[in-house]
């Protein structure tokens, strides 16, 4: 007899006895639930995304420690993983993966001194709070971390649109920057500064930022605080990071000057590892590929 009950049936093909265990999981005082659904489509990175990132609901954020602390923000190792799963494991894509996390520090905590010459060409919303950054109370810092946190994802997302070499950009959450950890484990790479190359390894390197620097000039735009201390090389290849300030050229009236101090920056540094750089010639190249 075919039973009447409203009761659904239970699909034993379909049933994943897994899902029961999330139930039973609470992070821990270094552990948080994943931001990923809290966060909206255009907080996300681009499409086509990485089959590594995690986008689980039940997926657990667990702190590994700081990679870098700076004046204005801290780098933090972040495994984003559904309970049970090891990064690296068989199955595991899509399921664990190591990130970066970049946090803008509160005002209470921070030295935060972004000069406004970078923010020249943008606009704010809001006259409130344009006015309170531009007077620096504790309102306006505040304002001013999130606007930083958002331009570098904003950065981070054009850029790996345009096929620059920077990390790919996972989310933003509020103060907080999600992107892809370059690095080998736990281990981030190395910064450009800290290599040791050949001379022949060298002008690899050098063709690299170079490629770089022409990608976001042919945009019309330039990094604006380009050096070897924010360019990471990992098994050969660079990538460049620290981008909240990557500027306009046309629209902001200091951007070919930030333009020219990133090529003498580039060249002062290569040069002084004894390979030729012409910091004026590279310029002019650059300019030539600007996108009016």
């Amino acid at each position: 007899m075919t039973s009447s009950s409203s009761t659904a049936s239970f699909d034993a093909a379909s049933f994943d006895a897994s899902a029961l265990a999330f139930s039973q999981v609470e992070p821990d005082e270094h552990q948080r639930w994943s931001t990923w659904p809290a966060t909206t489509p255009s907080e996300r990175g681009p499409l086509p995304r990485p089959d590594w990132v995690v986008t689980s609901a039940a997926a657990i954020d667990t702190e590994l420690g700081v990679v870098k602390s700076g004046k204005e923000a801290d780098l933090f190792l972040i495994e984003r993983a559904v309970p049970g799963v090891e990064p690296g494991a068989p199955g595991s894509t899509g399921q664990s993966t190591l990130l970066a996390a970049k946090r803008y520090r509160g005002a209470e905590h921070s030295d935060f001194h972004r000069s406004t010459v970078y923010t020249e060409g943008r606009g704010t919303r809001r006259s409130r709070d344009a006015r309170a950054v531009k007077t620096g109370t504790t309102f306006g810092r505040e304002v001013a971390r999130v606007q930083w946190a958002m331009a570098e994802f904003a950065a981070l997302r054009r850029l790996t649109e345009l096929g620059a070499s920077v990390p790919y950009p996972v989310q933003v959450h509020e103060t907080e920057v999600l992107m892809e950890f370059i690095g080998d484990g736990r281990v981030a790479a190395p910064r450009l500064a800290q290599v040791r190359a050949s001379h022949d390894e060298l002008r690899d390197l050098f063709q690299q930022v170079v490629q770089f620097m022409r990608t976001l000039a042919r945009a019309g735009l330039t990094h604006g605080d380009l050096s070897p201390y924010n360019l990471l090389v990992h098994r050969g290849r660079v990538v460049a990071i620290d981008l909240p300030q990557v500027v306009d050229v046309v629209a902001n009236p200091a951007g070919f000057d930030l333009m020219h101090r990133d090529c003498v920056n580039l060249c002062t540094w290569f040069t002084r590892q004894r390979l030729e750089c012409d910091a004026e010639q590279l310029f002019g190249e650059l300019v030539a590929e600007v996108g009016w």
